[in-house]
């Protein structure tokens, strides 16, 4: 594949890229450069953390990346997930890597990691400290949004430790790009900026888009950042994200119950869902109607379904009930994997046990 093609696919995959010609230059340097993206293990994980991301890490080693799947444990232990409690957290970042596994995610050129097996590295501590000597505390403060959470939350010295720790893990790691969500923005722009001067190199950032909610958004928050905390699905907020276990029957529910107001595009999470996991991966959209109001229509493309959408020729109950049986088909692979594998299994039950704190 050439430099061109390889640049295409993982533009697909970014909402931004900085800086494109950046990125341009490492894929003419490099056939295999080093892509990342971090989780926090916190509880269950929902489709944009597993479906979404299994469609962009494909794209992104198809275009020649090696991808580090990073379960950032001591970052969750950090911003007090799960009560604070680490042999939980770790025993979700272990039930993170069986749901990618079957999620469809090709794991030919994936390798997963856990933040619990580089923070007993002594050098990997001198990238932190080299991160914060040269930082201040309102700059680490202002990318609190990596943690879900806004500027005034960020009130524990751990937090602060938090950034310090995922601006290092991008050098510990060696990656090239970091391919994470655009509310982890903040902290690789930091890691751009302070890598030069810290005899390191300045990363990519290949943004991805963070799905919404099922929930209707609020409309009195103004701040972008702020906004962006309230958009995106969250385990917090368990009916409006549909988990990766979830039954074929909870799937069904939660989606029948979401926020698709008529004709209406933009900010409606059932077209979201359309645009970056059902056509991504099947390419087309079967919207089943009664023959009285037309017959089942096949949609062959995104702008397709959007023109039709927002002119008023399918209802959002009948579009609904086509997103749910994409989702359902893509999740039943992963229900059959928990249910057979008897590993998979126990994390699964000890996962749901744990009570979720934000």
């Amino acid at each position: 594949m050439d430099v061109e093609s390889r640049l295409a696919l993982i533009r697909e995959v970014g909402e931004e890229v900085v800086t494109v010609d950046e990125l341009k230059q490492l894929l003419e340097i490099k056939d295999h450069p080093v892509a990342y993206d971090g989780f926090e293990p916190s509880g269950l994980i929902h489709v944009a953390q597993g479906i979404l991301r299994a469609i962009n890490v494909n794209k992104v080693t198809k275009a020649g990346c090696k991808f580090k799947m990073y379960a950032a444990d001591w970052h969750a232990w950090a911003n007090n997930k799960l009560g604070g409690d680490l042999e939980k957290i770790q025993v979700c970042g272990d039930y993170l890597v069986e749901v990618w596994k079957a999620a469809g995610m090709n794991l030919d050129k994936v390798e997963f990691v856990r933040a619990s097996d580089v923070v007993g590295k002594q050098d990997y501590w001198k990238k932190v400290l080299q991160v914060s000597r040269n930082s201040t505390i309102q700059r680490i403060v202002r990318t609190g949004q990596i943690m879900g959470r806004k500027e005034s939350e960020v009130q524990q010295a751990s937090m602060i430790l938090y950034s310090c720790m995922q601006a290092a893990d991008i050098f510990e790691l060696e990656a090239d790009i970091c391919q994470l969500g655009m509310d982890q923005r903040k902290v690789n722009i930091l890691a751009r900026e302070l890598g030069p001067k810290l005899g390191f190199w300045k990363p990519v950032v290949v943004s991805h888009h963070m799905l919404m909610g099922l929930g209707e958004p609020r409309t009195d928050i103004t701040d972008a950042t702020e906004r962006a905390i309230e958009l995106k699905m969250s385990k917090s907020k368990p009916d409006t994200a549909i988990f990766m276990t979830d039954s074929e029957e909870d799937v069904k529910r939660k989606i029948s119950k979401a926020y698709c107001p008529e004709k209406k595009v933009d900010e409606n999470p059932i077209m979201e869902y359309c645009r970056y996991i059902v056509f991504e991966r099947f390419g087309a959209l079967e919207v089943k109607r009664p023959e009285k109001f037309g017959g089942s229509l096949s949609v062959e493309s995104y702008g397709q379904l959007e023109k039709l959408y927002s002119e008023g020729k399918i209802h959002p109950m009948d579009l609904k009930n086509g997103v749910a049986e994409k989702l359902n088909e893509l999740l039943e692979p992963v229900r059959k994997h928990f249910a057979s594998n008897a590993k998979a299994k126990k994390l699964l039950e000890q996962v749901r046990s744990f009570q979720i704190t934000r």
